[in-house]
């Protein structure tokens, strides 16, 4: 097996129960879709535990935002996104603003 692996993007992130499973993908030489963008195909899989999927996600958090601070790349919202907008603190009579489960 090599020891590296080139992907274009994670395809699918699967949870069940304490699996997490990442499906890697890389676009199609051949193939394409009716618009004819490439199609993404399946590339191999890690499996790891909840607990080390966490871990993984801190660690690339931490990157991301080291990429951003220098530059790199910019955080963008989609356009598609609306933002949520929840009632001011207080409006509702809640010291938060928000759900009773966080008085």
């Amino acid at each position: 097996m090599p020891g590296e692996l080139y992907a274009d993007a994670i395809g699918e992130i699967t949870v069940n129960g304490t699996i997490v499973r990442i499906d890697l993908v890389s676009l199609s030489v051949t193939m394409r879709d009716d618009r004819g963008q490439l199609v993404p195909e399946h590339r191999q899989r890690i499996v790891m535990s909840l607990e080390g999927f966490a871990n993984s996600f801190d660690v690339l958090q931490k990157a991301m935002n080291g990429l951003i601070e220098a530059g790199a790349i910019r955080r963008t919202e989609p356009d598609n996104v609306v933002p949520v907008r929840g009632p001011k603190p207080g409006s509702d009579g809640m010291r938060n603003g928000g759900s009773p489960n966080f008085e």
